[in-house]
C-alpha cells in the first residue's frame, strides 16, 4: 500500500505549481512567497493589479484575489458597500470584496478540490482574465462613486455602458 500512495504521490501536483506554471506560461512576473502562496503584479489599463493565490492544505482550496492599487480612505468606504453588492448581481464567477485593514477592492474567487484533481492550467488561466476583466470593467466604477460623487446605480451604468457601431 505504501508504495500505491507513493506512486500516486508522485503524480499530484501542487496547486500552486500549476499557478507557478501558467505565470511562467503567460510570462507574468511573480514570487513565489512559500509553499502554499504565489503573488503577482498586472499592469491593468487603469492601474496594476496585485494578484495573489493561496492554497490551505486543510481544505484542498485555492483561494485567488486581485486587488486594485487603490486605497480606499476609511471615511468614503461605506460609499462603496452599495456599489459591491450591484456589481456582484452581475457576475457569475468570483465576486469583489473590501478588505477593510487596507481599504484596498479585491476580485475574489476560491476554488475547492476536497477529494478531486488539483486545477489545470486551462482553469488557472481562465480565472486570471476572469479577474482581470472584471477589474478593468468595473474599475471606473469604483472612481465614479469614491471621487465623482455619483450613486453606485450612476456608476454600474456608466460601467456596463457598451458602444456598438464605429463613429
Amino acid at each position: 500500500m505504501a508504495r500505491v500512495q507513493a506512486v500516486l504521490k508522485d503524480f499530484y501536483r501542487h496547486p500552486v505549481d500549476v499557478v507557478e506554471q501558467v505565470m511562467s506560461s503567460i510570462a507574468l512576473p511573480f514570487e513565489r512567497c512559500g509553499e502554499d502562496d504565489l503573488a503577482a503584479e498586472y499592469a491593468g489599463r487603469w492601474c496594476a493589479y496585485q494578484l495573489w493565490f493561496a492554497y490551505r492544505p486543510d481544505i484542498e482550496g485555492l483561494h485567488f484575489s486581485c486587488s486594485f492599487d487603490m486605497r480606499v480612505p476609511r471615511q468614503m468606504r461605506e460609499r462603496l458597500f452599495p456599489l459591491l453588492a450591484q456589481i456582484n448581481e452581475r457576475l457569475w464567477l468570483g465576486h469583489f470584496d473590501l478588505w477593510l485593514d487596507e481599504g484596498q477592492p479585491a476580485f475574489r474567487h476560491a476554488m475547492l478540490f476536497r477529494g478531486g484533481e488539483p486545477p489545470v492550467a486551462g482553469q488557472i488561466e481562465h480565472i486570471i482574465e476572469t479577474a482581470i476583466t472584471e477589474c478593468e470593467r468595473f474599475y471606473p466604477a469604483f472612481q465614479h462613486v469614491l471621487w465623482a460623487g455619483k450613486s453606485a446605480s450612476e456608476a454600474i451604468a456608466d460601467a456596463v455602458f457598451e458602444t456598438a457601431g464605429e463613429a
